[in-house]
């Protein structure tokens, strides 16, 4: 199976910082995680209202 190493990680947020800029890029993770988390926090909810 393909593996990333840590050069291949780097060289890939590179070409992310150099697409969106170090400003965007932490908003999509911002956005990223809050959603995560919501996500997770709909589920559980859901788990509650079965049993």
């Amino acid at each position: 199976m393909f593996r990333l190493g840590p050069t291949e990680l780097l060289i890939i947020l590179g070409i992310l910082i150099l697409l969106f800029g170090v400003g965007r890029i932490g908003k999509i993770a911002g956005e990223l995680g809050s959603g995560i988390r919501a996500f997770k926090s709909g589920l559980e909810g859901e788990e509650k209202t079965k049993g």
